[in-house]
C-alpha cells in the first residue's frame, strides 16, 4: 500500500461500505463533567478473545468475501451529505502545549482524563464490551465494539512542522468514522499504516494511520481463506503478513504480495494455534516481525520464517509485546496444557537475530494485560505482587520492581475488569481495577508520579500523546530524502515548503 494514497471524506453510513448503528445503541457524549455510573446500563460481556463465532456478523463488510485474497480498494464517497468529522474539525483550535490523554472503557461506555492531572475530560455512553487500540495517529483510538471497529477522537494532535510541531486540540468523542468488521479482532500499527482484521469474515481493512484526521479513509481490503481469530499487518515492502486458518485451528502464517493475485510469498506451517504478532527492531532487509504459537513461536526475517525451538512440547507465546527499537521480544510463556487456568511466573525473551528464547522468572503471576515496553526497549511486566518488573531484554536480569499497585489477581474470566499496563514517552500508565485507581510511573526515575481516583471500573486502556505511535520508518524517510537530493543535482529544484 503506498503510504501517500490520498484520503477521502464521506459519511459513516455510506451504503454498502460501513454498518450503521444498531437501533437502541446509546451513544451520548459529556464533556468535562462528573461521571455517573449508576446512570449506565449493565451489559453482558459476551465477547471471547480467542474464539471467533460462526463466521456472520450484522452488515456488509467492506472487505472482500473469505477465500477470496485478491486485494481491493474501497469505493470513493463522493456521494456523501457532509464529511465525517466536521464537527470535531470546526472545534480544533491550537494550543501552546499538549498533555497526554488516558482513554478507558468501562461497562457503560468510554472516559477520557488528561494523563498529567487526572480530569475528566470527556465521557461518552456507550453499550457493549468495548476493546481498545491505539489508531496510530497519535490523535485516535480504535474502539472494537462486536461487529465493527468505530473511531474515537482524544481531542489532542501533534503537527510536524519542519523541526518543531504545532500542537491542537478538538472536540474529543466518537468520530463517526467506523469501519464494518464481523466479530471485530486485532488492531496492527505499523509503519504509518493501521490494518483491521475481523475473525468473523476474515477480512483484513488497510488504511494510513494519518488519513483518519481528514475523515473515512480510503483503505485497501483483501480476506482470508477462512474466517478465524488471526491478525495481519503490512510489512515495509508492501507485502501482507497474515495468518490463515478456520475456527477449528490454526497453524498458518503467510507473507503475499498485495496484488491482484495475492501471490504467496513465504508460508510456515509450523505455528500451532497461531495468536498475536509484534515487530521488533528491523534489519537492512525490512521488517522482523514475531508470531506465538503454542510449540515456540516464529520469527518472519529475511524474506523467510524461522522457527524458535521450544524446551516442551507445550509452550505457549500467545501475547507479545515489541520494540522497533530492539531484536528482542517479550513474551507471556505458559508450560502446562492440561492446565484449565494456568497462572504463569515466567515470561520469554525472544532474541530475533539467533532465533532462541530465554525464559525469566518473576517470582510471581501476571496475565495478558501485564506486558509492555519502556522508552529503551526495556521489558515490563506487572506481577500480581502488585510490582512493575523491569527487566534488561539483552540479559534477562530483573533491574527494578516498581511498587505500583495494590496485591492483585487475574480472575477466570479474561473479560472481567483487571490491571492493565501502557507506556507513552517515558510513562507508564497503570490501572488498578479492583481499587479504581490510574496509577502513572516515571520510568526514568523509577518513583510513582500520580495517582488518580477513578468513578469507574476501567476495561481497557489506551494512551496518546498527539503523536504518532508508528510512524513510517525513517530510513524510508532518508531514501525519499536522497533521492530528492539527486533528482536536484539532476537540475530540478527543490521544494519551497
Amino acid at each position: 500500500m503506498n503510504t501517500s494514497l490520498p484520503p477521502y471524506r464521506t459519511s459513516a453510513f455510506s451504503a454498502g461500505e460501513h454498518t450503521a448503528i444498531a437501533s437502541g445503541t446509546s451513544r451520548t457524549p459529556h464533556t468535562r463533567r462528573a461521571l455517573s455510573v449508576g446512570a449506565f446500563a449493565a451489559v453482558a460481556l459476551a465477547l471471547s478473545a480467542c474464539a471467533p463465532g460462526a463466521g456472520a456478523g450484522g452488515g456488509d463488510s467492506s472487505a472482500e468475501t473469505a477465500g477470496d485474497s485478491a486485494t481491493a480498494e474501497s469505493t470513493d464517497g463522493a456521494d456523501a451529505a457532509e464529511p465525517v468529522n466536521a464537527a470535531q474539525r470546526d472545534s480544533r483550535a491550537e494550543v501552546p502545549t499538549l498533555t497526554p490523554r488516558v482513554v478507558l472503557s468501562h461497562d457503560g461506555g468510554l472516559v477520557t482524563l488528561d494523563g498529567e492531572t487526572g480530569e475528566v475530560v470527556h465521557e461518552e455512553e456507550l453499550d457493549g464490551f468495548l476493546r481498545l487500540n491505539n489508531a496510530g495517529d497519535g490523535q485516535h483510538v480504535m474502539v472494537s465494539n462486536g461487529d465493527q471497529f468505530e473511531v474515537y477522537n482524544s481531542g489532542i494532535d501533534a503537527q510536524g512542522h519542519g523541526d518543531h510541531f504545532h500542537y491542537y486540540e478538538s472536540d474529543p468523542g466518537l468520530s463517526g468514522i467506523e469501519f464494518a468488521a464481523p466479530y471485530a479482532g486485532h488492531v496492527v500499527v505499523h509503519h504509518g499504516l493501521t490494518t483491521l482484521f475481523g475473525d468473523g469474515d476474515g477480512s483484513i481493512q488497510t488504511f494510513t494511520s494519518e488519513h483518519l484526521k481528514d475523515g473515512q479513509p480510503r483503505t485497501e481490503s483483501t480476506a482470508t481463506d477462512d474466517p478465524h481469530h488471526g491478525v495481519a499487518l503490512q510489512l515495509i515492502d508492501g507485502t501482507l503478513l497474515t495468518t490463515q486458518g478456520t475456527e477449528e485451528g490454526r497453524n498458518t502464517v503467510q507473507v503475499k504480495s498485495t496484488g491482484d493475485n495475492g501471490e504467496v510469498l513465504a508460508e510456515t506451517t509450523d505455528c500451532t494455534g497461531v495468536h498475536g504478532e509484534a515487530a521488533a527492531a528491523p534489519n537492512e532487509n525490512g521488517d522482523v516481525v514475531v508470531l506465538g504459537c503454542e510449540d515456540g513461536p516464529v520469527i518472519y526475517r529475511d524474506g523467510e520464517f524461522h522457527k524458535v525451538a521450544a524446551e516442551n512440547e507445550y509452550q505457549r507465546t500467545g501475547n507479545l509485546a515489541g520494540s522497533e527499537d530492539s531484536s528482542v521480544m517479550l513474551g507471556d510463556l505458559k508450560t502446562d496444557a492440561e492446565a484449565e487456568f494456568e497462572r504463569p511466573t515466567q515470561v520469554a525473551l525472544i532474541d530475533t537475530l539467533t532465533d532462541s528464547l530465554q525464559t525469566v522468572d518473576l517470582g510471581s503471576s501476571y496475565w495478558f494485560r501485564s506486558l509492555a515496553r519502556g522508552p529503551e526497549g526495556e521489558a515490563l511486566v506487572l506481577t500480581y505482587d502488585g510490582e512493575l518488573n523491569v527487566i534488561d531484554e539483552e540479559t534477562g536480569e530483573i533491574t527494578a520492581e516498581i511498587p505500583a499497585i495494590e496485591p492483585w489477581e487475574e480472575k477466570e474470566e479474561w473479560q472481567q475488569p483487571g490491571p492493565i499496563v501502557k507506556v507513552a514517552d517515558s510513562m507508564a500508565y497503570v490501572t488498578d481495577a479492583e481499587n479504581q485507581q490510574l496509577v502513572v510511573i516515571d520510568l526514568e526515575s523509577g518513583e510513582v508520579a500520580h495517582e488518580f481516583d477513578l468513578e469507574v471500573t476501567p476495561v481497557e486502556m489506551a494512551v496518546v500523546t498527539g503523536h504518532p505511535e508508528a510512524p513510517e520508518h525513517e530510513e524510508g524517510a532518508a531514501a525519499a530524502e536522497h533521492e530528492e537530493e539527486a533528482t536536484e543535482e539532476e537540475g530540478h529544484e527543490g521544494h519551497d515548503h
